[in-house]
């Protein structure tokens, strides 16, 4: 968005790739001074001289925030934000959360009197209507992801390690930040039978230059919910058999976390994604490999809840152990749920028959 928050000619700007690194890297990311306060990385280190060119061309040529106040100028800022960097719509949750930053930065530079109201609040405008349905064809099966979990097992050490990771995904509906966060004392792991996990958090990597400890993540509450919100979630027993010899093989680190990396900090995406990755290869047939199918790890929550829905569980509990809105199920579901529609009408079916024969 800060690209189009300029003023001046065209002619002498950076080049667009040099001035989001510019910004993104040294204007915008912190980091530790010889006194260990943050600050902006420009202002502790010396950046390149093409960073430099375009550090100072942005300074000089940034509109002033009393000059947000103008309709045309937030419209130029919303289209940029509805846009990726392809030309292609942004998702609506990105699009939504990038506004909520452009609004609370408006709403700041009202607290400090730079401007008398957010711009925001006058402005008529919604981005473009995209579809975040997903795609089902790309969706792995339960035969497929039975195939994807032994390939991830079968890659060594820290296949094994990964093995119960991938099955929360999968068998539990999880994000990948809720399993980095998974600890002993939210497990309920009988010794057979049904099992249940009491999600209490997450740890989502954010960068440590974005991070307030210079962290690579953070410790964050349950998506979208009250700090101390918990969400349980019944496991089936092939999970509950996956975490008990996790747990019997390798333990926790020191605060209770199932899985972490060789130094026992928190599991990294570039990790598990790359154990994923090598299970595809593996997996996959050859002519799938280089398609979208089970392309990222995440395809396991998503082949986790479509099997929840294919089975016909009520939609409210699915939502629930997905954490997610009706509407946000509905919204990327909806074949899925559609589909599950002919069930219902034959219950209604077999009800009413049974009202007519009494």
């Amino acid at each position: 968005m800060m690209p189009v928050l300029v003023s001046g000619p065209k002619k002498g700007s950076p080049d667009p790739e040099v001035l989001r690194l510019a910004l993104r890297v040294w204007a915008f990311q912190c980091v530790r001074d010889d006194e260990g306060e943050f600050a902006a990385r420009k202002d502790v280190e010396d950046p390149p001289e093409e960073v430099a060119v375009a550090l100072a061309w942005v300074a000089k040529h940034s509109i002033k925030v009393v000059d947000m106040d103008d309709s045309d100028r937030i419209r130029r800022a919303l289209r940029a934000l509805s846009t990726k960097l392809d030309g292609t719509a942004s998702a609506d949750n990105t699009f939504r959360r990038m506004r909520t930053v452009l609004s609370n930065a408006l709403r700041y530079a009202v607290e400090r009197g730079l401007l008398t109201v957010n711009p925001l609040s006058r402005i008529d405008w919604d981005p473009p209507e995209t579809d975040d349905e997903v795609d089902f064809r790309y969706v792995p099966g339960p035969e497929l992801m039975r195939e994807l979990l032994e390939a991830v097992r079968a890659q060594g050490p820290r296949g094994e390690h990964l093995h119960a990771f991938f099955g929360c995904l999968y068998y539990a509906g999880m994000r990948p930040s809720e399993a980095a966060a998974l600890t002993k004392r939210d497990c309920k792991l009988p010794e057979s039978g049904w099992g249940e996990l009491i999600l209490a958090g997450s740890r989502p990597e954010v960068g440590a230059g974005w991070s307030d400890d210079g962290k690579s993540y953070e410790v964050r509450g349950l998506k979208r919910q009250a700090r101390k919100t918990t969400r349980p979630v019944p496991i089936p027993p092939v999970l509950v058999k996956l975490l008990r010899r996790h747990l019997d093989a390798y333990g926790t680190a020191p605060d209770g976390r199932l899985f972490r990396a060789v130094r026992g900090g928190r599991v990294r995406s570039t990790e598990y994604t790359e154990v994923w990755h090598e299970a595809r290869r593996e997996a996959l047939p050859a002519a799938e490999v280089h398609t979208p199918l089970a392309e990222v790890p995440y395809a396991a929550r998503h082949a986790g809840i479509s099997l929840w829905i294919k089975a016909g569980v009520d939609p409210v509990e699915v939502a629930r152990r997905a954490e997610h809105s009706i509407a946000v199920l509905w919204k990327f579901y909806a074949k899925q749920l559609r589909g599950q529609q002919h069930r219902a009408n034959q219950l209604i079916d077999d009800a009413l028959n049974l009202r007519q024969q009494m």
